[in-house]
């Protein structure tokens, strides 16, 4: 038994009966209730599911099983892996054996290379990824053990096999698509011996440009979780409540994750801060982004980059990023442009009551630091968000195999239901 079913063995008996005690004592407790306003509103605040793996409290940003982000921006992938999987970052012998049994299910199987390199020149990269996930379907353990019949209580096991193949396989297959999608040159083999962050960089080719390993072992930790009620979180909970395996599931969320809603965030950041710089010939002074805010309120729009659902304090990751690139290209003029916007912008929002948080998401960075290091391709953008997220959401299918939760399935309402409760 590999260190860490062995670790999640041990918790998953507690974890059930941890479950079955809180629905015997307040199984009826009320959690929440729902207004006309947010069933028309796309669910907005309604407090309907379980995830354990991280939350988001309003007030503090990120929080990954009871750390807080800035506790964790110096771990790696695979110690955030093992932390969402267990509830415990790994002791140092636990982390040999976990990032070795990780590095031992890297290779990509030879048909998805040919696949990708079959598809139209010109699909998108989450295409190209989604494509991949889905053609790797028939590697799934937990669809072969279920066909044969396995019992519910063992579920997660093989779901845990399927979740550790499909993180270790992916940053491989990201760094296929940039390659081949943007004509980087010949597919670069996995090195074994590498860590996932340090194999990704040396996968797209930049393994020399200084930095940059540390900026990408940084987003993949940042973006890892982020609860289990945005798009892609609950894309995946509900595919996998039906018991379809995990390739299904991480292809329907990643599916979600190229929504421009969601996943695209930061690209129409970085367009508008590179569109604002060339307005004004370089980084724009003080006032002149006071008068650039103003124009945006007055338009009606907003400003990309500033808000979140959730949030009503500056997201921490932001910070993390903010206080990389101070570190690394504190002159660099794109990322001048993100810091002054962040002197300027939330004093500005501050004015207009109906704001309720005029302050930056992880958005207002994350575009411009990836695009200092040579990485231009917007549209590439998403997928480095998905390897990063397939920590979270692999790990939030497994905890929930594990501890038995059933398919999802809420009550839905007609117009003529609400026109009626309202006459």
């Amino acid at each position: 038994m590999s260190v860490i079913s062995e670790k999640l063995s041990k918790k998953i008996d507690v974890w059930r009966q941890e479950a079955r005690e809180l629905l015997s004592k307040g199984g009826s407790r009320v959690l929440s209730e729902v207004t006309v306003a947010q069933a028309y509103g796309g669910m907005r605040g309604v407090r309907a599911l379980i995830c354990d793996t991280s939350r988001v409290p309003q007030d503090e940003g990120l929080i990954v099983r009871g750390m807080h982000l800035s506790k964790l921006v110096d771990k790696t992938p695979e110690e955030i892996y093992f932390l969402l999987l267990t509830g415990d970052l790994p002791a140092k012998d636990e982390l040999y054996s976990f990032s070795n049994d990780l590095k031992s299910r890297k290779q990509v199987p030879g048909y998805v290379w040919d696949l990708l390199k079959a598809m139209p020149k010109d699909s998108h990269p989450m295409a190209m990824l989604n494509t991949a996930i889905l053609v790797m379907q028939k590697e799934s353990l937990f669809a072969v053990e279920y066909s044969i019949g396995i019992h519910k209580d063992d579920h997660w096991k093989s779901s845990l096999e399927d979740a550790l193949n499909l993180v270790a396989r992916l940053p491989a297959i990201a760094a296929g698509i940039y390659r081949l999608k943007f004509k980087k040159g010949d597919i670069i083999p996995s090195d074994p011996a590498m860590d996932l962050t340090g194999d990704y960089v040396h996968m797209l080719g930049v393994s020399d440009v200084p930095d940059f390993k540390d900026l990408m072992r940084l987003y993949l930790v940042a973006h890892c979780d982020h609860e289990g009620g945005n798009v892609s979180a609950l894309a995946n909970q509900v595919i996998s409540s039906s018991l379809a395996d995990m390739y299904y599931s991480l292809s329907g969320a990643f599916g979600g994750l190229a929504g421009p809603l969601h996943g695209l965030a930061n690209q129409e950041s970085l367009k508008w801060i590179l569109e604002i710089m060339e307005k004004y010939g370089g980084t724009p002074s003080i006032e002149q982004i006071k008068k650039i805010v103003a124009e945006i309120i007055s338009s009606g729009k907003v400003i990309p980059g500033y808000g979140h659902a959730v949030l009503r304090v500056t997201d921490p990751r932001f910070n993390a990023f903010l206080d990389f690139g101070k570190k690394h290209f504190p002159n660099d003029p794109i990322f001048l442009t993100v810091a002054r916007l962040y002197e300027v912008v939330p004093g500005e929002l501050k004015k207009i009551e109906k704001i309720k948080n005029p302050w930056p998401n992880v958005d207002a960075v994350t575009g411009a630091i990836l695009y200092y290091y040579g990485l231009k391709e917007f549209s590439y953008y998403t997928v480095v968000f998905a390897v990063s997220r397939s920590l979270g959401l692999t790990a939030q299918t497994v905890i929930n195999r594990a501890v038995l939760t059933p398919i999802l399935r809420p009550k839905s309402v007609s117009t003529q239901f609400i026109k009626d409760l309202l006459s």
